[in-house]
């Protein structure tokens, strides 16, 4: 047997490692962004360089530039078909230098390890005050084991095609009560995203992390909540999945078939 792991830091910030790459996904290392506040968990510690970073798009809370100034090591940078030029501007020559850009359907290897873009419906812009644009993406990562990380999307058709995986690491959230459906899963859609990839270990992400200043108290449910929600929601719709919810720092390894 081979193992994955899998550590979640919080929002969409998680580190995996798989066949000795180690990979983090759309690190936000702070304790605010913007009108955000970090409520539950630490601020992340990452045990080391990794060997490449995936950012799913470029949001502010997804492509965090502060954050990726402060990832050690000289990882790759494997961004959305378009965002390049926005890194490079952001981030300055050298870590443009490392910038790989996929459009769904493309791959590119990290040490053997094979990482390939998904489809993913969310919008891809910076934001109303930017034109910066790019494709939103997912990833799925083949190593000893399949995982999806699915960035920010909502649901769509193609997601049968994503499967069959190892681990899905679901966005089941948002950080604020009116953050909205369109382009965004809770934790029921979740569960049906779930069900179309089918995967034999699941991890709810994208919840209970950061929350607007001053509304601590308010709908407190859809910060604390979505993680389990989703666990009972695909005990339902996807009995044979093993579903793990992770508290803020912790670790799940996966065996998976050498």
């Amino acid at each position: 047997m081979s193992t994955t792991s899998v550590t979640w830091w919080g929002h969409s910030t998680v580190w995996l490692a798989d066949s000795g790459v180690t990979l983090l996904t759309d690190p936000l290392l702070t304790g605010r962004l913007a009108h955000l506040r970090r409520m539950a968990g630490p601020e992340p510690v990452l045990p080391g360089a990794p060997d490449a970073v995936l950012l799913s798009h470029l949001h502010a809370d997804h492509f965090h530039v502060a954050s990726l100034k402060a990832v050690p090591g000289s990882p790759a940078l494997i961004v959305p078909r378009g965002a390049g030029s926005f890194a490079a501007k952001a981030l300055g020559r050298e870590a443009a230098q490392r910038v790989v850009e996929l459009a769904p359907g493309e791959e590119t290897a990290v040490s053997g390890v094979r990482v390939r873009a998904v489809p993913a419906r969310h919008d891809g812009g910076r934001g109303p005050w930017s034109r910066e644009r790019a494709v939103a993406v997912g990833f799925v990562v083949e190593g000893t084991a399949r995982t999806w990380f699915a960035g920010d999307t909502g649901l769509f058709d193609e997601m049968t095609g994503i499967g069959p995986l190892d681990l899905a690491l679901v966005p089941v959230g948002g950080w604020g009560p009116t953050l909205g459906s369109h382009g965004h899963l809770d934790a029921a859609d979740g569960a049906e995203a779930l069900r179309r990839v089918k995967a034999t270990w699941a991890v709810p992400v994208h919840y209970g992390t950061f929350w607007p200043v001053g509304m601590g108290r308010v709908r407190r449910h859809m910060f604390d909540d979505p993680g389990a929600r989703f666990a009972e929601h695909a005990a339902r719709t996807s009995p044979d999945t093993r579903v793990r919810v992770l508290a803020h720092g912790e670790t799940l390894t996966v065996d998976t078939p050498a």
